[in-house]
């Protein structure tokens, strides 16, 4: 039998690797002034549609596509914005849907982010002026998984009020006791 001095030292070389094993989200409340100013360096083809993402992106690993905190943020611009007013909640309303496959204006990230930006004629406004870039960005993977144009390892919060039935923590409680009758 081992003396218990032995199980201290093992367990407390242990706790610090374990620690050290854990990955988290990048969560990055501030982007820093050059990596925003090359996130905005958009190089559009001349009919407006499509062209080069910042190479800054590649750079970052996708963040706003792999990333649930950055998706749950566009998330939350979506609904902060009132673009379920037009999109609803995809399906289209007086805007275009999103879920359809088709985009007038192109699915790629460079092409929502300039329509976000820059806005479209009859009917879509500029936010280039009322969100920052990373916002920008933020709302362009979000509006990404609403169409599911990319596959995604990480999603954004679920909406309850879109759910058939209540969240799991939200259901009253179960009884044990079976009811009878005549109670």
């Amino acid at each position: 039998m081992r003396p218990p001095g032995i199980r201290v030292v093992l367990c407390a070389a242990l706790i610090p690797l374990l620690l050290a094993a854990c990955e988290r989200e990048q969560r990055s409340l501030r982007t820093p002034p050059p990596v925003a100013a090359a996130l905005d360096d958009v190089r559009l083809m001349a009919n407006g549609i499509g062209g080069a993402p910042p190479l800054v992106l590649a750079s970052l690993g996708q963040p706003y596509e792999n990333n649930a905190y950055q998706l749950n943020q566009g998330k939350r611009l979506y609904t902060w914005f009132n673009c379920k007013g037009c999109h609803a909640d995809g399906g289209g309303n007086v805007g275009p849907a999103l879920m359809d496959g088709w985009w007038r204006y192109g699915p790629d990230p460079v092409s929502i982010f300039a329509t976000i930006r820059d806005g479209r004629p009859h009917g879509m406004p500029a936010f280039g002026d009322k969100m920052t870039t990373d916002q920008i960005w933020q709302l362009t993977g979000y509006v990404r998984t609403i169409g599911a144009m990319s596959a995604s390892t990480a999603a954004p919060s679920r909406n309850d009020d879109l759910q058939s039935r209540p969240a799991e923590n939200r259901a009253p409680a179960a009884s044990d006791t079976p009811l009878r009758a005549g109670w």
